[in-house]
């Protein structure tokens, strides 16, 4: 809205106003939209969530240091969504296509973690919507954003090639070209594609969601790798920094890079809520959000794998709930005294604060390493 505010109908008037022409300057604009808007809603969020008795309820089998917590107001999570809906609608540009699909898939990712905090609340009880129809509505969202994806494709502004770390020259496809010569066969040649993308969004979404389990931990980890997402996306859409680092130019995914600078900001508002002891939980419509915005990014920008190293502290707590459940349904015994990792450490004597403060230092260190790979091919 400002953009074709101050773009196309004010700029002839007042040359100042050309300033917001740059992606940069938008995108910091849009991050501090996205805080203030956050920073401002929170008390009143806490408040309304409080008065309709929308409450936390903790799993049984948890450590007995997270039973204090019950009652916390949770689905705090659409204070983030509101927040970067808002910053990107008033600062990008709308008919961009990957600024519309990041914010579909975002949306669509917070209705579906709606619906299980939802259900959990009606049955007075820590269980939501059944694992299965979980991840089928993920699924389902993420053919799509696929779909989606496949119509760039054929318009030649989105590409199916992966971009591997420490390689320059090797960049698989997901596609099977010859195939796509009969039109009744493209399903087919784009089904790899299909199941890479599915794998990746439902992935990153469920990690997310893993690892919010104690005060700050995820959106704390999220504003690290949001913060990452922000300067791949930047320059990908960047030629002459595109060329030197030898990665694929995609002009169209500037506008994203608000996208991403709003993420960080709505994070940024969250955490101040969110931080130890926490006010307000994000709750399944956050985290799930927050994991599928993520990894539509990365898949638009061309960095799937890349955002293993992105969001190393998701990778590790995901990977810890399935070698837990793997090795006792295997052998009968837990490798972690608990899963996620993160309550594992709690058991072993660790504060929530030193954990928390530890999984951040952690998820700088594996952003910085990203970012160094982009050099190091």
């Amino acid at each position: 809205m400002l953009f074709y505010l101050f773009n196309y109908v004010l700029r002839p008037y007042f040359s100042p106003l050309n300033v917001f022409r740059y992606i940069t300057v938008r995108t910091a604009f849009a991050g501090l939209t996205s805080l203030t808007v956050g920073l401002l809603l929170g008390p009143w969020l806490v408040k309304r969530l409080r008065a309709l008795q929308i409450g936390q309820f903790i799993r049984d089998e948890g450590p007995e240091s997270h039973q204090a917590k019950a009652g916390t107001p949770t689905m705090g999570g659409l204070l983030i969504v509101v927040s970067i809906l808002f910053a990107t609608i008033l600062w990008a540009d709308l008919l961009n296509p990957f600024v519309l699909l990041a914010l579909a898939s975002t949306l669509a990712f917070a209705a579906i973690g709606f619906a299980d905090d939802y259900s959990k609340l009606a049955r007075r009880r820590n269980l939501g919507l059944t694992g299965r129809s979980k991840i089928l509505f993920q699924i389902l969202t993420a053919f799509g954003v696929g779909t989606a994806l496949m119509l760039l494709n054929a318009s030649g502004i989105y590409s199916t090639e992966l971009m591997m770390p420490f390689f320059k020259r090797v960049h698989p496809d997901l596609v099977f070209r010859p195939l796509l010569t009969h039109p009744l066969l493209w399903p087919v040649a784009f089904l790899p594609f299909l199941i890479f993308l599915v794998l990746v969004l439902v992935g990153s979404s469920n990690a997310v969601n893993l690892t919010d389990g104690l005060d700050g931990l995820a959106i704390g980890c999220t504003v690290v790798a949001a913060g990452a997402l922000t300067v791949l996306t930047y320059i990908t859409s960047h030629a002459r920094f595109a060329e030197y680092l030898d990665i694929q130019h995609i002009p169209g995914v500037g506008e994203l890079t608000i996208f991403c600078g709003a993420m960080v900001g709505a994070a940024l508002s969250f955490l101040w809520y969110n931080a130890h002891p926490a006010d307000i939980f994000m709750g399944d419509v956050g985290s799930l959000a927050l994991g599928g915005a993520i990894g539509t990014v990365a898949v638009i920008i061309k960095q799937e794998i890349l955002l293993l190293f992105i969001g190393g502290v998701f990778v590790i707590e995901a990977l810890s709930v399935i070698l837990q459940v793997a090795s006792f349904k295997m052998t009968g015994r837990r490798i972690f005294r608990m899963a996620p990792i993160h309550h594992h450490f709690e058991l072993i004597g660790w504060s929530e604060s030193k954990i928390i403060v530890r999984f951040w230092i952690a998820a700088v260190v594996f952003a910085l390493f990203a970012l160094t790979t982009l050099k190091l091919r």
